[in-house]
């Protein structure tokens, strides 16, 4: 809603209006698309009257009869580019949206360069959006996916940070957690883990919104913000933990269709990346080998089927691609049948009370065709994407270790042991045994004595892991 309302010139888009929309570009940096493309697709825009949406630092020609709405962080070089816009007239009117908060000092520089360019009047609205967070689902959030390296789990627990670097990754968070209230329009109850990374934040989230209210003329939760009054009486709780709480979670090998997808294929921001193998056919001697086609899926909310199986385990998943497959053969057969009926030659009686009976079925067999040809598109993406989350599982007995993390974490009996795991030559990347590992490291109840960890950790080089993330373990354990 906040989006639409930015791409209608800040003004809430009206329902029922039957006037074209008004043509305009979109310019947004990285961030920006990032924050755009897992909500809005590029038909969407359209319909918005987004004709182009091109990156803030590409070459862009000069468009002069057109308003531009720019989305972007509010950053040295991007203020200097938006500047330069000005200077070289590219746009009929400027409307500018930064993603957070702009300082007082970068406010003054486009003034200044708005006002070298002789181009006050086509500087329409300067807007803060508070907008610093993607949206991955209705209700799933992720703070950010630009050089997320610098708010990561290990950004924070580095042993040589300086205290300047952790401030720096502290208001990072914290500006991308206050974007988020402010768009609910609401005020948390904050909870958090104390005398961790969790209380910093906690601790400055409070103070930024306290300021915030303090000063009741600029207050974002007053007025007509958008959710304004929607939940003045409930205020939601937000508890901040420390992922050193439950470390052994994440390395956890997973088996539900979604986290799967994560696990092992290339998944960001709703899209997943595929190599499609290419076909075993034999390529003559001395010709190039083929290469390998690259396709990518969006996997979002308006795909039932996604939506109604992320969270099913694996098996599930095979066996409904399976079942919408028949369904949709079935559908397909039906709407043949009825073309080959159509096409009956002679004037008998009998064809024309057939083809009578026939018009009605073919008609509503006609009229399902877009939802066909949509039924199939899910069913050729899903079967691609299940395919290859399938080889992976069998070329690295997924299963296997899923069913034996589980045992380990739920503490019950182990079947085989540790040991013949990691020496199975057969059995996952060095990766999944070093995963297994740290999760029998964590969730042991005493550490495993010096002549057992040398016999893993022996093990454990011979299958060629790096032994590094298990001297952290150890030292945090």
């Amino acid at each position: 809603v906040a989006l639409k309302r930015m791409l209608n010139f800040n003004v809430p888009p009206v329902k029922n209006s039957t006037g074209e929309p008004v043509w305009k570009v979109l310019i947004y940096d990285r961030f920006g698309q990032d924050i755009i493309s897992p909500l809005l697709s590029v038909k969407e825009l359209r319909d918005m009257g987004i004709t182009l949406h091109l990156l803030l630092h590409s070459d862009r020609d000069a468009i002069p009869d057109v308003p531009a709405v720019y989305f972007v962080m509010p950053t040295e070089e991007n203020i200097d580019r938006m500047c330069q816009d000005l200077r070289n007239q590219l746009y009929e009117s400027y409307y500018l949206n930064f993603i957070s908060a702009i300082s007082r000092s970068k406010l003054e520089d486009i003034a200044n360069a708005a006002i070298g360019a002789n181009a006050v009047t086509q500087v329409a609205k300067v807007f803060d959006q508070y907008l610093n967070f993607i949206t991955l689902e209705d209700d799933m959030f992720v703070l950010c996916n630009q050089n997320k390296e610098l708010v990561s789990y290990h950004a924070i627990n580095r042993p040589d940070i300086t205290d300047t670097e952790m401030e720096t990754i502290m208001d990072t968070i914290v500006d991308s957690l206050f974007c988020f209230f402010v768009t609910l329009g609401a005020i948390p109850i904050i909870r958090c883990s104390r005398g961790t990374a969790a209380e910093m934040v906690a601790v400055k989230l409070d103070k930024k919104l306290r300021e915030n209210l303090r000063d009741a003329r600029n207050s974002l939760f007053t007025g007509d913000t958008l959710g304004a009054g929607q939940f003045s009486f409930q205020r939601p709780l937000l508890v901040l933990v420390d992922r050193n709480i439950d470390l052994a979670t994440p390395l956890h090998h997973t088996w539900t269709y979604q986290a799967l997808v994560h696990d092992v294929l290339d998944f960001h921001l709703n899209r997943v990346n595929l190599e499609e193998s290419a076909g075993t056919e034999s390529t003559p001697a001395g010709a190039r080998p083929k290469k390998k086609n690259k396709k990518s899926y969006d996997l979002t909310t308006s795909d039932k089927f996604w939506q109604k199986h992320k969270g099913s385990p694996f098996p599930e998943v095979a066996e409904s691609v399976q079942q919408e497959l028949e369904s949709y053969r079935a559908q397909e057969d039906e709407v043949k049948r009825l073309k080959s009926i159509m096409g009956i030659e002679g004037e008998d009686e009998g064809a024309i009370s057939m083809l009578s009976d026939n018009t009605a079925k073919l008609t509503s067999a006609v009229s399902s065709l877009p939802e066909l040809l949509e039924k199939k598109r899910l069913i050729d993406l899903h079967t691609n994407v299940a395919t290859a989350v399938l080889e992976h599982i069998k070329s690295r007995k997924l299963d296997v270790y899923f069913e034996y993390e589980e045992k380990i974490m739920s503490k019950s009996t182990l079947d085989k042991s540790l040991l013949d795991m990691i020496s199975d030559p057969d059995a996952g990347t060095p990766e999944d045994k070093m995963r297994l590992f740290l999760i029998y490291y964590i969730s042991s109840a005493q550490a495993p004595s010096e002549i057992d960890l040398e016999q893993y950790k022996k093990a454990l080089m011979d299958a060629g892991c790096n032994l590094a993330p298990l001297s952290y373990i150890k030292q945090w354990k």
